[in-house]
């Protein structure tokens, strides 16, 4: 979860002039709170393996875990924003961390996977309040714009850590005690937030009454459930049974309602008139590409070291630090570059390097246990992904005139998220599909004992080749240990090479879709002071009329 650091700044009070009450109180709480809605996002990638062995998982059910919290966010973001804004971001901040404490004591004593679901889908609500609330919340303690450009490059920093950090937490807990204590420690960050909301912050709201779009809400939330659903399944159950056929059918029918629904409504959560619009339509379209491909790495790679190669947890968090730090690290240089490159051309060279990297990623040999062949690959994947971030944003912004830029944003912002949501599932079922058909291929001609020929067909059936990959030796079917092995890697350099596709595709559309296009918003430098041409980062992810301390 991200936004645009490049927010041009504006004139306003003179310098030294007194920072509006509580803004030092404010900047801590809600800094706290990304952090930890964060840290709850990125906890499970390195702990995948883990979860694979105590819970006795197969492969979509752990695809379920990341799903579960994403779908949570992408489906309910947006309405927390009106939520806070109309009842109070602080009561808002306050619910989310109370969600992610619930969720992540869930997880924490989980005796199922099905269990580790609902704690991953109740992080995902708490996360889903967070984001909105303590981005607008912030966004009302500050005089202008420069000052909101700077106290949101620090909730973005912190926004960055919990990402690059949440893998190391997972791996130190897990290699020195259980993974259920890294859940623990999220509950006290959660606990630590709720006190730091309400002891530090002010309440504050809208000042214009905004509506709720509860049929939109409700079409989207079960559309884009089934649909996804039907997407994870698909590769184990098979594509052509019942529920896979049935979900898949509904859910796209639920989708065209709510697009249907989005026509007439008067607050909605597409604005679908900014589609008429080339140069937004491209940002919007590459948004979701662009974030599948990174979202699709991540979770391979947490596939690929975790459940297949059973590495220490802290040996994968590593390529973590690769793919999440650049996008903290290069917080300062991106925000200057915004200033000086446009932001298409950014955003084509950051998905060109996601291309590079994700190629190079779809040649690492899963026999290879070492780490020294993620270095330059997922190092690529990190800062073109720091390089995309924020500069879909800015592109999005920058064709749409100001009055608009509020919509215009939080649908490029709820896509975007889409695109993450739809990264784990997309690369779990290319991935298990192909390993299943791999495996299946291999082990009709292995030359093998009838008794592990047998039970490996059998276990397969039942968990695919992952589940005969973390067979014990000498348990009957492990026999097919490495021909799993051998199946699982060639499936996930697909996948890996499949999110290189699609990165790529993402940079040939943002660079020839934008071709001809001219900003549609001027430059702050042009703009009086006060001009809605410089909205403030809140107005421009949640679409919120500029908010006000009470």
């Amino acid at each position: 979860m991200t936004l645009n650091n490049g927010t041009a700044a504006s004139h306003g009070p003179t310098a030294g002039a007194a920072r509006k009450p509580g803004y030092a109180g404010t900047l801590a709480a809600t800094s706290c709170a990304v952090f930890v809605a964060q840290v709850a996002n990125a906890l499970p990638a390195s702990l995948n393996g883990l979860f694979q062995e105590d819970l006795n998982t197969h492969g979509s059910q752990l695809t379920w875990i990341t799903a579960a919290f994403m779908i949570a966010v992408v489906c309910f973001e947006f309405t927390f924003g009106v939520l806070g804004d109309r009842f109070g971001r602080k009561k808002l901040i306050t619910a989310g961390a109370a969600f992610v404490a619930a969720g992540s004591t869930v997880a924490a004593v989980a005796p199922t996977v099905q269990v580790l679901w609902v704690g991953a889908a109740l992080n995902g609500l708490g996360a889903g309040a967070l984001f909105p609330g303590s981005l607008t919340m912030l966004a009302s303690v500050t005089r202008n714009a420069r000052e909101r450009a700077q106290a949101v490059a620090l909730w973005s920093g912190f926004l960055s850590a919990g990402a690059a950090l949440s893998p190391l937490l997972g791996g130190v807990f897990a290699k020195y005690g259980s993974w259920r204590g890294s859940f623990l420690v999220l509950v006290g960050l959660a606990t630590l937030s709720v006190l730091f909301t309400l002891r530090l912050t002010s309440e504050s709201r809208s000042p214009e009454k905004r509506e709720l779009d509860v049929p939109g809400q409700i079409t989207f939330a079960i559309g884009l459930v089934l649909v996804l659903y039907a997407a994870v399944e698909g590769p184990e159950a098979g594509w052509t049974t019942l529920p896979v056929i049935l979900s898949g059918t509904i859910g796209i029918t639920f989708l065209a309602g709510f697009v249907l629904v989005e026509v007439g409504a008067k607050s909605p959560i597409f604005d679908l008139s900014l589609f008429r619009n080339r140069a937004f339509t491209v940002s919007s379209v590459v948004a979701v590409i662009g974030m599948l491909a990174f979202l699709g790495a991540c979770f391979a790679t947490s596939m690929w070291l975790g459940p297949i190669q059973h590495q220490d947890p802290l040996r994968v968090a590593v390529p973590f630090l690769l793919l999440q730090g650049p996008a903290f690290v290069l917080i300062p240089v991106v925000s200057r570059l915004l200033h000086r490159v446009a932001p298409a051309w950014l955003l084509a060279s950051g998905f060109l390097l996601m291309t590079v990297g994700c190629l190079l990623a779809s040649r690492l040999d899963i026999t290879d246990t070492g780490l020294t062949a993620f270095v330059v690959p997922h190092l690529l994947i990190g800062i073109g992904f720091a390089l995309c971030v924020s500069s879909v944003t800015a592109v999005a912004l920058d064709s749409v005139p100001p009055q608009l830029a509020g919509m215009a944003s939080a649908t490029t912002n709820m896509l975007r998220d889409l695109g993450f949501a739809l990264g784990p599932v997309v690369v779990g079922a290319i991935a298990l599909s192909k390993a299943g058909t791999a495996f299946t291929s291999r082990l009709a001609g292995a030359d093998l004992p009838a008794e592990h020929l047998r039970a490996a067909r059998g276990i397969a059936a039942e968990g695919g080749p992952i589940a005969v990959n973390s067979l014990p030796p000498g348990a009957p079917g492990s026999a097919a240990h490495d021909l799993a092995l051998e199946a699982l890697g060639s499936g996930f350099s697909n996948a890996f090479l499949v999110c290189g596709t699609a990165a790529g595709a993402a940079a040939v559309l943002t660079a020839v879709g934008m071709i001809g296009v001219r900003p549609a918003r001027s430059s702050p430098a042009q703009s009086p002071a006060g001009s809605s041409a410089t909205s403030s980062p809140a107005t421009e992810r949640y679409g919120a009329p500029e908010p006000t301390a009470r």
